[in-house]
């Protein structure tokens, strides 16, 4: 009996390397990181101090005074990187700018509903699915976070402001007039800061799950800002801007000139 024997050669997949992330996103990145677990952690300790059984005077203890102190440091860490972040916002790279937050055109709508049905419905992709940086729904999520940032500063600095001796907290004075005294404004900031907590363990889970899914280094891009996308579907994203622009020449915006090309079975 003949052997039968399979010729057809295995699908080769082409990638191609992208950089993505500036440095100074990387460092906001991880700055904010740090900046938000060092909040929660002292934060939920000012809310709800632990029973610290001791003879010693709580003068010298100084538990609370020293977790009100990281706290207070961190919370202008956070501030000043957020402002930072929000500059870097008009002056960064394609991926770093504002518009892949805020949804201002019918073609950032019509890329946030394709991944909701490929992502949420886990319904089958029929074209070319490519996002190198943010993709429309990761993108306005991270726009309401920013919202959620403003009001946590806002509350913050606005009960600071009534004990802080430093200018810069005094200026947030009139933010206990808008939201109605110190104490809702203590439970806003509380309620946020559940929020931060909840955002941060889908965020590390979606990560996980897209570089897995993807393979696209999702993970790692955020250390050293390169990602990986298909050849074949960058060369149909090029074509397509191409068509738009009516012309046949490809745009290299995509910093193809660093670019390299790297195959995997």
């Amino acid at each position: 009996m003949d052997a039968t024997v399979n010729t057809k050669k295995p699908h080769i997949k082409y990638l191609r390397r992208v950089f993505v992330w500036e440095l100074p996103v990387r460092i906001y990145h991880w700055l904010n990181a740090l900046a938000i677990l060092v909040l929660i952690v002292t934060g939920l300790y000012i809310g709800n101090p632990l029973a610290v059984q001791s003879n010693r005077e709580a003068a010298e203890t100084f538990n609370m005074g020293y977790m009100r102190i990281i706290h207070f440091i961190a919370a202008y860490i956070f501030f000043f990187n957020f402002v930072f972040r929000i500059y870097w916002g008009f002056v960064g790279n394609k991926y770093a700018n504002w518009r892949n937050f805020i949804p201002t055109t019918k073609k950032y709508w019509k890329e946030f509903m394709h991944v909701i049905k490929i992502d949420v419905l886990m319904m089958k992709d029929k074209g070319h699915h490519l996002e190198v940086g943010h993709n429309a729904v990761a993108g306005f999520t991270y726009f309401l976070t920013f919202i959620a940032f403003l009001i946590q500063c806002l509350t913050g600095f606005g009960l600071y402001s009534s004990m802080g001796t430093w200018w810069f907290p005094k200026m947030f004075g009139w933010v206990q007039v808008i939201f109605g005294g110190d104490i809702m404004m203590r439970q806003i900031h509380h309620w946020a800061t559940w929020f931060f907590v909840l955002f941060s363990v889908v965020h590390v889970y979606l990560v996980f799950y897209h570089d897995y899914v993807e393979g696209r280094g999702e993970i790692s891009s955020m250390g050293g800002g390169w990602k990986f996308i298909e050849q074949e579907y960058f060369d149909h994203h090029q074509e397509q801007k191409a068509n738009a622009a009516g012309t046949d020449n490809t745009d290299n915006t995509d910093n193809t000139d660093n670019a390299q090309k790297e195959t995997t079975v």
